[in-house]
């Protein structure tokens, strides 16, 4: 893995330039690159940062220049790849100062610059990796992140080919007796471990379906719905929306019957396959795991409990997904479609109900998603119940749920607690502002725009435009924010903050401070993750393709977690500082294993930037 790491950056330069006419993206990454070969990377006091997909000819174009030195930084130059000639010069603006482990930092920004092909930049002694500037710089990227919710699946799994967790599971804290035996099966795993959240899975599941609303023509028809190879007349992305709604109504079998969490933290028991998962709940090895159900007390059946008030977190985003659902379905499968509107009610019902937080339970260990807020949730399920329905009722709670929280409280704050305020935008203002009159409309998409702003006062400040704070799960939060920047310049017409919202989608791929992408295998000439926290690829080498992994964490966090010991020399140690670190490491939990949830996000915003991309080559043309 080291020497793979640290391979030339020739190879990846000819990698690119051969391919200049139709570069591949997907698949496992195996040529690595640090924008300097191994020798000059041993002298090098300076680096510049670029989004490793590349850069649309319409975008916004920025790489950050960072250096360890004293040294100023003037102009810039763009230089074509295959000549080796400048083909474009720039002023590098203003200084941004230290940030993390460097003491300079610069914004080189090429925007005006429009024409296709394979480049890269020279600033201040440092040369950039080579890039693309190409309109089909993010085709096929929603596709590719669809490998991983495959690879997640639970019941049967088409990457191993072959089932688990088939007897799961059995209830606790219900109104039937403990220990009863429900099919609960299938859905996703949460993570690189087992365990399986309604809050995590509803959230991916109405990310999934509203990709495939709004930009169906981005995702390809290459699975069956069971997700082995195969067309099925379906696309992809909607196959698997199909598989979490198809789990949350396991989830909600009946009106008054609302389910959680499925398996706890005993889950942390040394490294398998999930098909040779055989932890004992109780219930034997490898038998039924526990299933818990919305009290809307505080729950956990060990050390430790959460703090849950109600059951409206889970309840809302349970209506948002089936009512989304739905929708989509009416005309395709109406059975199905009534199917999933009758649920989305019933499970609105139990939210207005139990108003309040249904937290996950934690066993063992202290950790467990903290969520703390609820509004939202019944904000978006209100919303799209009225999309549904066309019920003003729907509309007028929904309204005012938005009225209870205008902004993500994450945003604009410095820190909080895991999955303190989740989801981490609040979808519910798009949705109810595309059915809203101009005022209210108006209203709505201020929420928005206060939250941005938020934000951006903080990220304005240093060179990296980042104001998403270094909390576990960083990388999830900066995909959220940059949807919610979408979802605000889309329906507002408002650009003041498009840079921001693409140095977001930069971070992701490589504009950060260890010049790595957080996605892994995307792109595959780049430098990704290569060893996520996971046992597939710890102890059988398969590669997580399209996992977002966690990202970084301030260092602070990183010193207090528990059980974190890394297994390889840190390659990005020179990028390490007090303020954040990242590791490409199997031992680090909190910045480098993928999640379901994050990755769920990312295809959405990932569709929404080849959608995009396709609209502003038509536009040119």
């Amino acid at each position: 893995m080291m020497i793979q790491k640290k391979t030339l950056k020739a190879l990846a330069l000819a990698a690119l330039i051969s391919a200049s006419g139709g570069l591949g993206l997907m698949g496992c990454a195996q040529t690595k690159y640090k924008g300097t070969d191994e020798a000059a990377s041993q002298q090098a006091s300076a680096w510049v940062r670029i989004n490793q997909l590349g850069y649309t000819p319409t975008s916004i174009k920025v790489a950050v220049w960072v250096s360890k030195g004293q040294e100023k930084l003037r102009r810039f130059e763009l230089v074509d790849a295959s000549t080796d000639k400048v083909v474009f010069k720039g002023e590098a603006g203003e200084a941004f100062g230290s940030y993390g482990p460097f003491t300079e930092s610069y914004r080189l920004n090429f925007t005006s610059f429009t024409a296709p092909g394979t480049y890269y930049i020279k600033a201040g002694g440092a040369t950039s990796p080579v890039f693309r500037v190409a309109a089909d710089v993010y085709e096929g990227t929603a596709d590719f992140t669809l490998r991983y919710m495959r690879q997640q699946r639970s019941g049967f799994n088409p990457y191993l080919k072959d089932s688990c967790h088939v007897h799961d599971g059995y209830t606790m804290y219900g109104p039937m007796p403990d220990s009863t035996l429900i099919d609960v099966s299938g859905g996703w795993h949460d993570a690189s471990d087992y365990l399986q959240y309604s809050t995590t899975s509803a959230n991916a599941t109405y990310h999934l379906l509203a990709a495939y609303r709004d930009f169906p023509e981005v995702f390809g028809d290459d699975h069956q719905d069971n997700g082995l190879e195969g067309s099925n007349g379906v696309a992809d992305v909607l196959d698997e929306a199909k598989w979490g709604l198809t789990w949350l109504t396991k989830m909600h079998p009946q009106e008054d019957w609302l389910f959680n969490q499925l398996a706890d933290d005993r889950d942390h028991q040394g490294l398998r396959l999930p098909t040779k998962d055989d932890v004992d709940y109780g219930m034997g090895p490898g038998k039924a795991r526990p299933v818990y159900f919305v009290t809307g007390e505080p729950q956990g059946l060990g050390k430790y409990k959460n703090r849950a008030t109600g059951a409206a977190s889970t309840a809302g985003k349970f209506a948002s997904a089936f009512a989304l659902g739905a929708q989509i379905y009416s005309g395709k499968d109406d059975a199905l479609a009534a199917l999933y509107s009758k649920k989305a009610q019933s499970a609105y019902k139990l939210g207005l109900a139990k108003p309040g937080v249904a937290q996950t339970a934690p066993n063992r260990a202290p950790y467990f998603y903290e969520e703390d807020n609820w509004v939202d949730d019944m904000q978006l399920g209100a919303a799209a119940l009225h999309q549904l329905t066309g019920d003003q009722t729907y509309f007028t709670q929904a309204f005012t749920y938005g009225l209870q929280e205008k902004v993500t409280p994450w945003m604009g704050a410095d820190t909080a607690r895991h999955y303190q305020w989740y989801p981490f935008h609040n979808f519910g203002h798009y949705e109810l502002a595309k059915k809203a009159d101009d005022a209210k409309k108006a209203e709505l998409l201020g929420f928005y725009k206060e939250g941005i702003e938020r934000v951006y006062a903080k990220a304005r400040k240093n060179a990296f435009y980042r104001g998403v704070p270094f909390i576990w799960c960083s990388n999830n939060l900066t995909t959220s924010f940059a949807i919610q920047s979408y979802l605000y310049r889309t329906l507002s017409g408002d650009e003041t903050y498009a840079e921001l919202e693409q140095a977001n989608i930069d971070w992701l791929f490589g504009v950060n401070p260890w010049g790595t992408s957080m996605v892994f295998g995307l792109p595959d000439h780049g430098d990704t993750p290569e060893d996520p926290h996971s046992a597939l690829t710890f102890l059988h080498q398969m590669p997580l393709d399209g996992g977002l992994v966690d990202g970084p964490v301030y260092g602070s966090i990183y010193k207090n977690l528990i059980g974190i010991k890394l297994e390889q020399p840190d390659e990005y140690a020179e990028f390490q500082s007090d303020l954040v670190v990242y590791h490409d490491d199997f031992g680090d939990y909190s910045t480098n294993e993928p999640t379901m949830d994050g990755t769920a996000s990312l295809i959405y915003l990932l569709a929404a930037k080849e959608h995009s991309a396709r609209e502003g080559a038509q536009a040119k043309k």
